[in-house]
C-alpha cells in the first residue's frame, strides 16, 4: 500500500507540474505592457484560442490572432471596430477603452487622406497607451498614500513596504523620507494634455521620429548610440531624440519627465493645488505650465491649449480602460 500511495502521489505532482506549465504557457506572468516582437493582426472568422503564449486574448473580446508582414492603418481600423473601440462613444462618456497596445504606430498612418481620419485613429492608438500608464501610476499612488497614512499614526510599515518605498523614490529623484514631495510626483498625467503632446510633437503619428523610434514626445537626450539625429539641427548643439523599443515605453518616459525634472516643478505644483481643492485635473489648464517643454515657450503652450479645446479632447479625461487584461497588437 506504501508503495501504491507513493505512485498515486507521484502522479498528482507530475499532473500539477503539467498543469502549470499550460497555465505559464498561454497565461504567462510577463508585465502588462510588454512589447512582442512578432507582427499580428485579426483573422476574419476563427475561434477563440490563443496560439500565442505571450497575447491574452478575453474570451469575449477578440477572435484568434495570425501573423501577417506589416500591419496598416486599415487592419489597426478594423481591429478597433472589431472591439468595439468607438472614438466618438468615447468622447460622449458613453464607452470605456479596450485595453488594446500597439507597440508601434502603421508605417501608412501618413497616408490616410482624410485628416479627420487620421486624428482619429491616432487618437485610439495612443489614449490606451495612456490611460494603461496612468493606470499604474495610480496603483503607486495609492499605495505611497496608504503607506504615508500609515507613517503619520506611528505605526510600523513592513519591510515589503520600505523597499518598495526606496525603490519608487529613487526613481522620482525623491528622498524616501520626503513623502509630502514624492506624493506630489507620483500622479497622472491627465489625457487630454498628453494625447495633445503627442499629437503636436510627433505630427500625429507622421513624424519620421515616432516611425523610426516610436518617439512620440519628442524628448531630448545627449545620448548617441541607438537614438535619432534631427534634420537641420544646429551645428553647435549636439541632442538627439530619444528612441524607444515601444510606444508604451515613450509615454512612461514622458510621464516620468513631467513628474520629476526641475523644469515643471510649476506643473506638479499646479496639480498639486488642484487636488488640495477636489478640483479635477484639467488639461488646459496644466498646459500652462509647460511653456519650457519646447524652445517655442508660450506659442508652445497656446499651441497644446489649441489643440485640447479644437479637439474636444478634455472629454477623454475621464475615459477609463476595460475590466480586461491587455492586448499587445504590434504595427511595426
Amino acid at each position: 500500500m506504501t508503495g501504491l500511495h507513493q505512485r498515486l502521489s507521484l502522479t498528482v505532482v507530475a499532473f500539477l507540474v503539467a498543469a502549470l506549465f499550460v497555465v505559464a504557457w498561454y497565461r504567462p506572468p510577463t508585465p502588462a505592457t510588454a512589447a512582442p516582437r512578432a507582427i499580428l493582426t485579426l483573422a476574419p472568422s476563427a475561434p477563440v484560442t490563443p496560439k500565442h503564449p505571450w497575447i491574452v486574448v478575453e474570451t469575449h473580446s477578440l477572435p484568434d490572432l495570425v501573423p501577417v508582414p506589416t500591419p496598416t492603418s486599415g487592419m489597426v481600423a478594423d481591429a478597433f471596430n472589431r472591439l468595439g473601440y468607438d472614438l466618438s462613444t468615447v468622447l460622449a462618456g458613453g464607452g470605456d477603452v479596450p485595453r488594446v497596445l500597439l507597440v508601434s504606430m502603421p508605417a501608412d498612418l501618413a497616408d490616410i487622406p482624410e485628416t479627420p481620419a487620421r486624428k482619429t485613429l491616432f487618437l485610439q492608438s495612443v489614449l490606451p497607451l495612456v490611460l494603461q500608464v496612468n493606470d499604474e501610476i495610480q496603483a503607486d499612488r495609492r499605495r505611497l498614500s496608504n503607506v504615508h497614512y500609515q507613517m503619520q499614526l506611528g505605526r510600523r510599515v513592513s519591510a515589503a513596504d520600505r523597499l518598495w518605498l526606496a525603490v519608487i523614490a529613487e526613481r522620482y529623484g525623491v528622498e524616501r523620507d520626503d513623502l509630502d514631495e514624492l506624493v506630489r510626483r507620483v500622479d497622472v498625467i491627465p489625457p487630454s494634455l498628453a494625447l495633445a503632446q503627442a499629437a503636436e510633437e510627433s505630427g500625429w503619428g507622421s513624424s519620421r521620429f515616432v516611425r523610426e523610434g516610436n518617439a512620440l514626445f519628442g524628448q531630448w537626450t545627449f545620448a548617441k548610440d541607438g537614438h535619432l539625429v534631427p534634420l537641420g539641427r544646429d551645428d553647435d548643439t549636439d541632442h538627439r531624440i530619444k528612441a524607444f523599443e515601444s510606444l508604451i515605453d515613450s509615454v512612461k518616459a514622458y510621464a516620468l519627465n513631467l513628474n520629476t525634472h526641475r523644469a515643471y516643478r510649476a506643473f506638479r505644483a499646479q496639480r498639486a493645488a488642484l487636488r488640495a481643492e477636489g478640483a479635477p485635473l484639467d488639461g488646459r489648464k496644466l498646459a500652462a505650465q509647460l511653456a519650457r517643454y519646447s524652445q517655442r515657450g508660450p506659442e508652445y503652450v497656446r499651441a497644446i491649449r489649441n489643440l485640447i479645446a479644437s479637439n474636444g479632447l478634455s472629454a477623454l479625461d475621464d475615459a477609463r480602460l476595460r475590466d480586461e487584461l491587455p492586448l499587445s497588437i504590434p504595427a511595426i
